[in-house]
């Protein structure tokens, strides 16, 4: 058990950001204000996991304007793809070796 736990991510320990990365792997992109409503948090929970994400390099921002309003869109890096998919399949292997 030991050995599957050695491959869990911290960075998606926490349920926000966890949930963040599985929006952002699913879609190409998301901006700021949908990321919030979608996951009913408030701008300064989801800047902090967003910050958190951007540190480990998992995902990519992209400033913009739309008219005269910022708009600020994120992506699921290469790296942030690749670990999203390697912590999930440590939940499995994780949920497998309960099952035996």
């Amino acid at each position: 058990m030991k050995s599957v736990l050695e491959h869990f991510d911290k960075a998606f320990e926490n349920r926000i950001r966890l949930q963040i990365m599985s929006v952002l792997v699913a879609n190409d992109s998301y901006d700021f204000n949908s990321l919030k409503d979608l996951l009913s948090v408030t701008d300064g929970n989801l800047a902090s996991h967003l910050k958190a994400l951007e540190k480990e390099e998992y995902i990519t921002i992209y400033k913009s304007f739309l008219g005269r309003k910022p708009n600020t869109t994120y992506s699921a890096s290469e790296l942030g793809i690749m670990a999203f998919k390697k912590h999930l399949q440590a939940l499995e292997n994780l949920i497998k070796e309960q099952k035996q």
